[in-house]
């Protein structure tokens, strides 16, 4: 049965242990290893969502588009479950289970794997941290609880999610902001660029009554960081870090890069890339460089 139960969890165990977090790539490993002769066809009735993902935000025009998709062809890529006491819990494929209601279907092709409750757990946490609409808040949230649930460290994490480590150490830093400040993250009235900056001052009320001139005077972020530069405000102490040997005379800008922009930024051949992962990533990358640019405009 102990045999069984490794072989199930497997792509699991891989994924947190030497893969970057990715709800696709456990999707796939599992795919990948399973035979097609395990796939079976689930009632729909019977499928609940994970307990420990209770909050989910679906696009209802991919969902219908998806949904015309089901009618026309089916469901290609079977769901992902776990037996439960009532059905079965969707560990993966809830939009596939959503379009296929939409597109009155009674069954869906799934396959059934045997997970524990800690590993539901963190497969809704890599199921938040990959949601478009996630606040900076939320984010932080679901970074710190993955990192617990794990047992790993910030340097570690950094790794799984493809994100640096200055990057994560900021996002966790908003959760030391006061709830007031984190409710005006919450309500965009302050950016996540000025959260980032409020995080580093060590007096709790500097920090309210400086995110109040933020609203009522309009400051930039840049004007923030000239503003708290002042040797009144008392910073958090910095973290010490391990020197790193330099490989090339960009190495150093290439870090400065990462520290400012929290992602794997690139210096090569003289071109500086900068990748970013979704939209609302990209739109955190601008505010930091401080680029008024309204990326949905086509």
């Amino acid at each position: 049965m102990e045999n069984k139960r490794q072989a199930l969890g497997r792509g699991l165990e891989q994924l947190f242990s030497n893969e970057v977090i990715n709800i696709s790539s456990l999707e796939k490993n599992i795919l990948d290893t399973t035979n097609k002769n395990d796939i079976v066809q689930l009632d729909l009735s019977e499928l609940r969502s994970n307990p420990y993902q209770p909050r989910q935000v679906f696009d209802e025009e991919k969902l219908k588009e998806l949904s015309d998709s089901i009618k026309e062809f089916g469901v290609i890529q079977p769901i992902i479950v776990k037996k439960s006491i009532k059905g079965y819990e969707i560990i993966a494929g809830e939009r596939r289970v959503k379009a296929s209601l939409m597109a009155d279907k009674k069954t869906i092709p799934a396959i059934i794997k045997e997970f524990t409750d800690e590993e539901m757990m963190q497969i809704a946490l890599l199921e938040n941290i990959q949601r478009e609409d996630l606040s900076p808040i939320e984010e932080a949230e679901a970074y710190k609880n993955l990192i617990t649930s794990l047992g790993i460290t910030q340097e570690e994490f950094s790794k799984r999610i493809g994100k640096s480590r200055s990057y994560i150490t900021n996002m966790l830093g908003l959760l030391r902001l006061p709830k007031s400040i984190q409710k005006m993250v919450l309500d965009k009235k302050i950016s996540m660029g000025h959260a980032r900056v409020l995080s580093k001052l060590e007096d709790k009320d500097k920090i309210v009554e400086v995110a109040n001139r933020i609203i009522n005077e309009d400051i930039s972020v840049r004007k923030l960081e000239e503003l708290l530069s002042d040797p009144n405000y008392l910073r958090q102490k910095p973290i010490s870090r391990v020197s790193k040997k330099i490989e090339s005379k960009y190495n150093f800008v290439q870090d400065i890069l990462r520290d400012k922009i929290g992602t794997m930024v690139k210096i090569n051949n003289k071109s500086i890339i900068i990748p970013f992962d979704s939209e609302k990533d990209l739109e955190r990358i601008l505010d930091i460089l401080n680029i008024d640019v309204d990326v949905n405009n086509e």
